[in-house]
Parts: structure tokens; C-alpha cells; sequence
């Protein structure tokens, strides 16, 4: 077993695994895809540590277990499509091309986009595409998706994002909640009718573009 692989497996095994991941296709995703090949050569060492990583341009790749338990409750099908808003380098988008049919990932950085890119076709992940387009808009051209997962903190999920969900979809992402803490929501539509509700605290790094407005003072 090579060192990645053993720190992949380490990874599963004291991360993930202890911190309620049960699902065995999700659990088999994260063991087959290479998470250092997504990140700078420089940080390729620390490729599997249990904290937040950062991949340049500002942004980072999410803490495993958060991502983990995020795609877990999310429930993604083997014929779902997917819409993974901040791909960042690829990575989340590698993980859920091996969980549902088709994945879109968006990505507002453009090199970002092409490393994204470039590291999908080196792990063969041919039912996945990064597109560079700006995150709080969501896709609409491929809409609607099965399945939405925000790769970072946000203030809120725009009404716009949530108007692609298909009737039974699932959006699950990390929202700033009123006490300033991270609270890891899955959105449900159903009937034509999209409601929230909160699974478990996380504070992943925040998202570029879904900051807080300020308020008006008088």
C-alpha cells in the first residue's frame, strides 16, 4: 500500500467512519479517490489531515468528515444529477461523480476551473464537468438537479439556487446561523415547496459571493 493510500485509509477509518458515516458507497467514494492529486504538490503531505485544507486562490477543501456527513444526508443516487457549487480544484466534484449519474461542478475562479479540470480526467471521472460561472447564480442551464451541495460557509442559500432543486431534491449546505455559529442544513422540495431543516453544527471556511449584506443602520 502506498503512503497515500494508507493515509486515505486513515482517514476513512478515524475520521469518517467514527463521526456517524455509515453509507458504503459513500465510504468507498472517498477510499477510491485520490484527495492528494487535488491539492498543491507543496501541501500533498497534509493531503488527509482532519481540518480544513487550504488549495490556494483562498480557498480550501472541506474538513473530511463535514463533507462526509454532508453527502450522506444529502442521500445521492446512483441516477441522480448533481450540482456541486464551489468545486474549488475538483475534489468534492471527483467524490460525487462516483456517488450519482452526472455532476456539475461550478467554480467562479478560472484557474481554479482548469485544475479542477485537468485533475477529473487523471482520475477518469467522465461524468463530471467544471464550469466557470459565478457560484450564488447555481446553474440554471442544466437545472433542475436531483442533488445541491454548497462547498463551504454561507450566509444563506439564494432563492434562485433553491428554485433548482427537482421536485424530491436535496440542497445540503453549512449556513451562518443567528448565534454566529455554522449549522449544516438539508433542503427538501417537495410538492413545489422547499423547507430546512438543521442536522448538525460545522463551521467549514466561508464561501466567496454568499457573504452576509450589511444592514441598514438608522
Amino acid at each position: 500500500m502506498s503512503e497515500y493510500a494508507a493515509a486515505r485509509l486513515n482517514m476513512v477509518e478515524g475520521q469518517i467512519r467514527p463521526n456517524k458515516v455509515t453509507d458504503q458507497r459513500l465510504v468507498d467514494a472517498m477510499l477510491a479517490v485520490p484527495r492528494e492529486q487535488f491539492v498543491p504538490k507543496a501541501a500533498r503531505g497534509i493531503a488527509y489531515v482532519d481540518e480544513d485544507l487550504a488549495i490556494g486562490k483562498g480557498r480550501y477543501l472541506m474538513e473530511p468528515m463535514v463533507f462526509a456527513r454532508m453527502l450522506q444526508e444529502a442521500g445521492i443516487g446512483e441516477t441522480d444529477v448533481v450540482l456541486d457549487i464551489g468545486s474549488g480544484s475538483g475534489y468534492s466534484t471527483a467524490v460525487l461523480a462516483r456517488l450519482g449519474a452526472t455532476v456539475v461542478g461550478i467554480e467562479s475562479d478560472a484557474e481554479l476551473a482548469q485544475r479542477a479540470t485537468e485533475a477529473l480526467a487523471g482520475v477518469g471521472a467522465d461524468n463530471a464537468v467544471v464550469i466557470t460561472a459565478p457560484l450564488t447564480e447555481g446553474y440554471p442551464a442544466q437545472a433542475p438537479y436531483d442533488v445541491i451541495v454548497i462547498e463551504g460557509l454561507v450566509s444563506d442559500v439564494p432563492e434562485g439556487i433553491l428554485g433548482q432543486l427537482a421536485e424530491g431534491g436535496r440542497l445540503v449546505a453549512a449556513v451562518l446561523g443567528e448565534r454566529g455559529v455554522g449549522e449544516v442544513k438539508l433542503y427538501q422540495r417537495s410538492g413545489g415547496v422547499t423547507s430546512g431543516r438543521i442536522l448538525f453544527e460545522a463551521h467549514p471556511r466561508p464561501l466567496p459571493g454568499f457573504e452576509a449584506k450589511p444592514k441598514f443602520v438608522f
